[in-house]
């Protein structure tokens, strides 16, 4: 019996300090509270299906900034990246009448570049990153506004190319197989997002780059002195944030129907929510990917639920800011957790 129990102690000790559990429950309980609360919370068209898909677009912005933390930086431009290849992918459209693939993968292909720049600009100036990042995205949004006044009426891009709307508003129940089609209340966007999860997860637990990047965030020094490439590392890193986050800053566009400057502005502290949350270090070395969609889902159940009970503004940022900072102090909390399991076992 004792030994049964020591058994049940661990494995639930394991569960308690698991982030990902702990992010499942939280969302559980926070949507039965705001369901209980508000019963329009458990609206499908207007509630459920829009936080689904503003899941799927702010976890590959959030992935995005993960990449980043796991080397120890930050990128301070991840919202400007986004405005940019979104801007480019609306202009193929418009001005050159391209498919939506097409522009797609430019607009991706720009925020790559971008990222690239900057990490190169890290690695030769030597100054920091927080630095590097904030000083391009300054730039970024002189040049996505300067580019959207010069050609554009309306300061934006509106022409939608054929399959958009399939992007933003299709859901499962656009497939159907055998005379049974799906929820209406999952949307289709959500599953280029779940692909994009699952490469950035295969890319930290089963390849060298990975786990070459998780070095470079642990230890500088000593990763450098242990023969990987770090400075291609840095650069590396940085490039696949801008794709990431000009794949989010895209798909941003296609949901909200047009190109606009004003894309982006509104992911800065998102893009940190979900992989804090998700137990992802600021200092670097550690990462938590499917955690980072639990924790964007988790901000968004919380935001949605305010907006939806009527909460102002204002509300709705304190409580952003709070989560923030419970997100900070996550880690200390989940190892006293762990220790307090520890004594427990040791007993």
């Amino acid at each position: 019996m004792d030994m049964d129990s020591k058994k049940f102690g661990i494995r639930f000790g394991h569960l308690a300090t698991d982030q990902r559990v702990i992010l499942a429950v939280l969302i559980v309980a926070v949507f039965l509270a705001f369901a209980i609360r508000t019963p329009a919370f458990l609206n499908g068209q207007f509630v459920i299906f829009p936080l689904i898909r503003d899941t799927a677009v702010i976890t590959i912005v959030g992935l995005a900034q993960l990449v980043t933390l796991s080397i120890g930086h930050l990128n301070l431009a991840v919202g400007r990246m986004a405005a940019l290849s979104a801007m480019v992918a609306g202009f193929t459209y418009e001005r050159l009448g391209w498919g939506i693939m097409e522009g797609l993968l430019l607009g991706v292909a720009a925020g790559a570049l971008v990222g690239a720049l900057t990490g190169y600009i890290i690695v030769k100036s030597q100054v920091n990153a927080f630095i590097v990042t904030l000083a391009v995205d300054f730039a970024l949004l002189g040049l996505v506004t300067f580019t959207y006044i010069s050609l554009t009426d309306a300061a934006a891009f509106t022409v939608k190319p054929a399959g958009m709307d399939v992007v933003r508003a299709g859901s499962l129940a656009d497939v159907c197989l055998f005379g049974w089609c799906g929820p209406s209340i999952i949307p289709l966007i959500i599953f280029p997002a779940l692909g994009m999860v699952a490469v950035i997860a295969f890319l930290y637990h089963q390849t060298r780059l990975g786990r070459e990047f998780l070095a470079t965030g642990a230890n500088l020094r000593a990763a450098r002195l242990s023969g990987i490439p770090v400075d291609t590392r840095v650069i590396q890193a940085h490039t696949l944030s801008g794709a990431l986050a000009g794949l989010g800053g895209i798909f941003l566009a296609f949901v909200n129907g047009s190109f606009s400057a004003a894309i982006g502005s509104e992911l800065l502290l998102p893009s940190f929510l979900g992989p804090i949350l998700a137990g992802t270090a600021l200092t670097g070395g550690v990462v938590g990917v499917f955690g980072t969609m639990l924790g964007t889902l988790l901000t968004l159940v919380i935001r949605q639920g305010l907006l939806v009970g009527g909460i102002g503004l204002e509300t709705l940022n304190i409580a952003l800011g709070v989560i923030l900072l419970l997100a900070l102090s996550a880690n200390k909390i989940r190892t006293s957790l762990t220790d307090v399991f520890r004594k427990g076992k040791g007993k």
